[in-house]
């Protein structure tokens, strides 16, 4: 029976010696695996620095390209308040034009006789002028005749 008693402890010694072997080299194995992760872990975090540096950047940029967007719309709804007054201020012009052609028109039509009499004696005045002036162009082209004619009287 002491054999039965030695051979159990040398098989649980042997057995223990496996499970001492086995287990060595799962936290040998377990070792490289969390190196590895630590070394994917440095590499992450300088890529997460690097990436935070640039998200702080455009973060920066947007922000003053917002400022510089929120000024440009104020300089443009200055622009959009001269346009509505320059059109304001054709539209009271258009208003006031129209007032005076309806004004001109009335007296137009008021006055049509008196611009009718007007134009006819224009014309009539015209037609003066015109013979005076044919009149005098034959005197200066025939000096000669006009004497004779003066003579012939």
């Amino acid at each position: 029976m002491e054999i039965i008693l030695y051979l159990s402890v040398a098989l649980i010694a042997i057995a223990f010696l496996v499970l001492v072997i086995y287990l060595a080299k799962t936290l040998n194995s377990l070792q490289t695996t969390l190196s590895s992760v630590s070394n994917t872990l440095t590499g992450l975090e300088k890529q997460l620095d690097g990436v935070t540096k640039e998200t702080t950047e455009l973060l920066q940029k947007t922000n003053a390209l917002a400022d510089d967007i929120q000024e440009k719309s104020q300089n443009l709804n200055s622009v959009v308040s001269a346009v509505k007054n320059v059109g304001t201020t054709v539209n009271k012009f258009n208003g006031t034009l129209k007032t005076l052609t309806e004004s001109f028109d009335i007296q137009v039509e008021e006055n049509k006789e008196k611009i009718s009499q007007i134009v006819q004696w224009g014309n009539v005045f015209l037609e003066l002028k015109d013979k005076w002036t044919a009149k005098k162009q034959e005197k200066k082209e025939n000096p000669v005749q006009e004497i004779k004619r003066v003579r012939s009287r």
